[in-house]
């Protein structure tokens, strides 16, 4: 029995494949946690998902923004954008399904002592009120409300924490830092725009992670997002988007119980320029 993460998938079908075929994935045996962005801006993203539902609860994944963007666009409520690749899903006869098995994925895990969001976390959050939170929008995606959330999920405002937000507000602030996230200011305030890598840091900015007096310091966070911060592995965290969907490659991390966690890669080919 294997435990494995896995960074940023977007659409990537066949590099996929030859991932799990790598490492022997059996989904009775193995458990995959991928870490959000199953979906779009490469060429197969019905592929990925007709795949991963297959392997039933071998398989937990986290939603990106990439997975929430899609469900926006499916309800109407969002254009495409020019480089979205997501009309194999939205125009499969199997549509529907999907589209449901997605919005039942998580916003964020916690499993072999390791918390799994695919952006970031605040720093005011603790590990428990991660998962609450991210409990709150799951109920939301999962539940009769889902066209008028996703209606209003989108936009940069409020851009940082308060105990006292409610509402659309209140949700859009957790998915803007679950899935969005990758600088802020040293009070928590999020930067959604700047996406360099940890020397491009717009004045007076942090990565996420580096704040100082962060509440989850003492917790092993896994994400993804952020494919030119590439693989990092630290006691305190672990980044998986290593750009697949960019010519990279796609990762797997072989979870270790003393933390000497084995990478698996494959190449990946590139499906969409630089600065798409």
């Amino acid at each position: 029995m294997a435990h494995y993460l896995i960074g940023d998938i977007q659409g990537c079908d066949a590099p996929l494949g030859r991932l799990l075929e790598k490492i022997a994935f059996s989904p009775s045996r193995d458990t995959l946690y991928v870490l959000g962005d199953l979906v779009n801006r490469g060429p197969a993203s019905a592929a990925v998902l007709r795949r991963l539902a297959a392997c039933g609860d071998g398989a937990h994944c986290l939603l990106g923004n990439h997975d929430l963007s899609l469900l926006a666009v499916a309800h109407g409520h969002r254009a495409p954008h020019r480089n979205d690749t997501m009309d194999d899903i939205l125009a499969a006869p199997d549509r529907d399904a999907m589209l449901d098995w997605l919005r039942h994925r998580s916003m964020a895990l916690h499993a072999h002592g390791i918390l799994m969001v695919h952006g970031g976390v605040l720093p005011q959050w603790t590990l428990q009120q991660v998962l609450q939170l991210a409990g709150e929008v799951e109920a939301v995606l999962r539940g009769p409300g889902l066209p008028a959330f996703l209606a209003r999920m989108w936009g940069n405002q409020p851009d940082h924490w308060d105990d006292g937000l409610a509402g659309a507000d209140r949700l859009r602030v957790v998915v803007n830092a679950l899935t969005r996230l990758r600088f802020c200011t040293p009070e928590g305030v999020m930067d959604l725009r700047a996406s360099g890598g940890l020397h491009q840091a717009p004045p007076g900015l942090l990565p996420w992670f580096d704040v100082p007096g962060r509440r989850t310091a003492g917790v092993t966070i896994a994400f993804g997002h952020w494919s030119t911060l590439g693989l990092v592995q630290r006691p305190d965290l672990l980044a998986l988007d290593t750009g697949c969907v960019w010519g990279g490659c796609l990762t797997a991390l072989r979870l270790a119980a003393d933390g000497d966690h084995e990478v698996i890669q494959v190449a990946c080919e590139q499906a969409q320029a630089p600065g798409d």
